[in-house]
């Protein structure tokens, strides 16, 4: 049985004016941010988690880390992002949160981005560029201790995923065989238990054992 999005939705509570504002904007300049079911579910999970520190891989504009951000009122957030233009985006957006003391913005590469002078960070959420979530996973997730979670993001990818390679757009392939590569991967993983939740695009959560 399937639930409309109007359903789903009513059970969100309103958001304040600054995030509806990114809301917009990201609507109206195609700027992929996690769905509103899929943050909703995220941020529960983080409530019960209680991460002291997060490490998100995928800025954007700034949202999801605003998100968690006012979720968990003592959690520092660091995140990534490699693209000059969402960087500067992303940081007028957070000096315009009430939570821009605990949000850290760095530019660059994920892969080539050193962030080890944080020993560890209990939680991990990747959301960035989907044909490198493997590589991701194996830099970032020894940064995470035992009962620490990995969140990971569009892992449905508009419903490519769910598709033969064959049926996938050619300009896709690499980066759908990479994805459903890591899905078989990280959920035969003996060093986690991950979940796949059917939620917004597809979130993976993985906890360490």
């Amino acid at each position: 049985m399937e639930f409309s999005n109007a359903y789903i939705e009513s059970f969100i509570k309103p958001r304040n004016d600054l995030l509806v504002e990114m809301e917009t904007f990201a609507k109206e300049n195609h700027v992929p941010i996690m769905q509103l079911p899929a943050i909703e579910v995220l941020n529960q999970i983080l409530r019960i988690q209680k991460p002291s520190n997060i490490l998100e891989i995928g800025t954007a504009i700034g949202y999801s880390a605003i998100r968690m951000a006012l979720t968990l009122s003592n959690t520092k957030i660091v995140t990534i992002e490699r693209d000059s233009e969402r960087v500067a985006l992303a940081r007028e957006f957070i000096s315009r949160s009430e939570v821009a003391n605990r949000i850290t913005v760095i530019e660059g590469d994920a892969l080539e981005v050193d962030v080890t002078q944080n020993t560890t960070f209990d939680a991990v959420f990747i959301d960035a560029a989907k044909g490198q979530y493997m590589r991701f996973f194996e830099k970032f997730s020894p940064l995470v201790p035992s009962g620490g979670v990995l969140y990971i993001d569009n892992m449905y990818m508009h419903g490519l995923s769910d598709l033969n390679l064959e049926d996938v757009p050619r300009r896709k392939r690499t980066m759908i065989r990479n994805l459903k590569n890591f899905a078989d991967w990280i959920m035969n993983h003996d060093e986690y238990d991950s979940t796949f939740f059917p939620v917004g695009d597809g979130l993976l959560i993985c906890m360490k054992r």
